[in-house]
């Protein structure tokens, strides 16, 4: 068995894998004011199934939370725990930009789909908004614009006047109210966003792609865009399973 752990700024994601590399137990969890309490009642799920655990791997945006994970695993298995860019990933993706600023998740987002026949632009609509472009096996870099709803609390905050408020599918452009307009903003903005950056990507390359969603807005901003797109909500779970395959 394998366990595999997505450590995102909001929310941890971790999942016990058989051998035949399904899920077979899964825990989802916030980030906010994690504490070594918090990831033991978390991890109990897992409990039983720690003494057939044969891997470990992370991916990790944050770094003290992934100590902590790691710390309260080495009280509980022998197995170590690696952190996917403590590997040598060349047998997998040839990386054209600087490894260490580069985001673990989007590396291991590039590793779930690259392959030598196809072109990708994955966008994540998560804490960031990013973009990341794959050409054949190479991982060529990518953008980072500000995160939806990380943007719409920021606004709420700042404006007094501007409740909290929650997205959703809208037809109409031109609000008649703060709500709607907000909402108009950003359902119409961050779709303008995607099909504008997708486009200037096109552009500057002069290659087709396939292009990925993934993240929490993934539905909702799929269907303003003018991109065609797919959505797939697992790929950084699929490209954690997928590197395994080079961990000893």
């Amino acid at each position: 068995m394998y366990l595999i752990g997505d450590i995102g700024n909001s929310e941890i994601k971790v999942c016990l894998i058989n051998n035949q590399k399904k899920i077979i137990k899964k825990i989802n969890f916030s980030n906010n004011k994690i504490s070594s309490s918090k990831i033991s009642k978390n991890f109990i799920i897992f409990n039983r199934y720690f003494p057939k655990i044969e891997k470990i791997l992370f991916c990790s945006v944050v770094p003290t939370t992934f100590k902590l994970i790691k710390r309260y695993l080495n009280h509980k298995t022998k197995i170590k725990c690696n952190e996917i860019k403590e590997l040598k990933l060349s047998s997998l993706i040839d990386i054209k930009v600087n490894y260490k600023q580069v985001g673990s998740d989007r590396l291991t987002n590039a590793i779930s789909l690259i392959n030598k026949k196809k072109n990708f632009i994955i966008i994540d609509l998560g804490t960031a908004t990013t973009f990341d472009v794959l050409i054949n096996k190479s991982y060529k870099g990518g953008i980072i614009a500000p995160g939806i709803k990380l943007s719409l609390n920021t606004l709420s905050d700042r404006a007094s006047l501007i409740p909290k408020i929650n997205l959703k599918n809208i037809k109409k452009v031109i609000g008649v109210d703060t709500v709607s307009a907000v909402r108009s903003g950003f359902f119409w903005g961050y779709a303008g966003l995607i099909d504008n950056i997708v486009n200037l990507i096109k552009k500057e390359v002069g290659k087709p792609f396939d292009v990925i969603i993934t993240g929490g807005f993934a539905e909702l901003i799929k269907s303003p865009i003018k991109t065609k797109v797919k959505i797939d909500k697992n790929i950084t779970i699929k490209g954690l399973i997928k590197t395994l395959e080079i961990l000893t």
